[in-house]
C-alpha cells in the first residue's frame, strides 16, 4: 500500500460529491418551493372581478364572489338616492370620514357613479352577511325605514349606501372594494382605475 496521496482523485472525488449532492437538494427544494407557492385557485380568488351589469334594473341587487367574499352591485332609483339624504341624523357616520371606501367613493352614495352601488356584503360587527331589505316602513323594522340592509344575527341596519345606523352593534360602514367602471356596463372588482388610489 502507498502512502502518497493522490490529490487528482481526492479533487476529482470531492467535485463529484458536490454535484451530486447539489443535485440531490435542487430535487428536494423544486417540490417544496412549489408546494409553498399558491395555487392557480388561490391566485385566482384573489384577480380581479368583471361583471356585465347591463341586464341589472334599477332597484336590482345582484350578488358575485370576490376573494371568498359577496360583493353587492345595487343600482338605486331616483327615490333611493332622494332617502339617502334624509338619513343622515339617523347614522354614525354619514360622511363616511372612517376610511372603508377608496377616496373616489368617499361621498354621500360611496360610489363612483350616484345610482350604483358596489359594496361587501359582510356586516362589519361579527362578519355576518346582511339580508337585502328593500321595502320602506316593514312592520319588524319600523316606519322609519327607508330600505336598506338588516342583519340578522345581531340587528345591524345599513342603508342602500352600506352606512351603518346608530344604536346596532356594527361599529363601521360596510366596506367598499376598490373597483372601476370598463366602459357603460361593465364593473371590475378588485382593482382601483389606473392612476386611482
Amino acid at each position: 500500500m502507498s502512502d502518497s496521496i493522490d490529490t487528482g482523485k481526492r479533487r476529482f472525488l470531492t467535485a463529484a460529491a458536490s454535484v451530486v449532492g447539489g443535485a440531490g437538494v435542487v430535487a428536494v427544494a423544486i417540490p417544496f418551493v412549489s408546494s409553498i407557492a399558491p395555487s392557480a385557485k388561490a391566485e385566482a380568488a384573489g384577480a380581479p372581478v368583471q361583471i356585465d351589469i347591463s341586464q341589472l334594473e334599477p332597484g336590482q341587487l345582484l350578488t358575485v364572489e370576490w376573494r371568498g367574499k359577496p360583493v353587492w352591485i345595487f343600482r338605486r332609483t331616483t327615490e333611493v338616492l332622494e332617502n339617502l339624504t334624509s338619513l343622515d341624523d339617523q347614522l354614525r357616520d354619514p360622511q363616511s370620514e372612517i376610511d372603508q371606501q377608496p377616496e373616489y367613493c368617499q361621498n354621500e352614495t360611496r360610489s363612483i357613479r350616484e345610482e350604483l352601488m358596489v359594496m361587501v356584503g359582510i356586516c362589519t360587527h361579527l362578519g355576518c352577511s346582511p339580508t337585502y331589505r328593500p321595502e320602506i316602513a316593514p312592520e319588524d323594522l319600523g316606519a322609519e325605514w327607508k330600505g336598506g340592509f338588516f342583519c340578522p344575527c345581531h340587528g345591524s341596519r345599513f342603508d342602500l349606501a352600506g352606512r351603518v345606523f346608530q344604536g346596532v352593534p356594527a361599529p363601521t360602514n360596510l366596506e367598499v372594494p376598490p373597483y372601476h367602471f370598463q366602459g357603460d356596463n361593465v364593473v371590475i372588482v378588485g382593482e382601483h382605475a389606473q392612476g386611482a388610489a
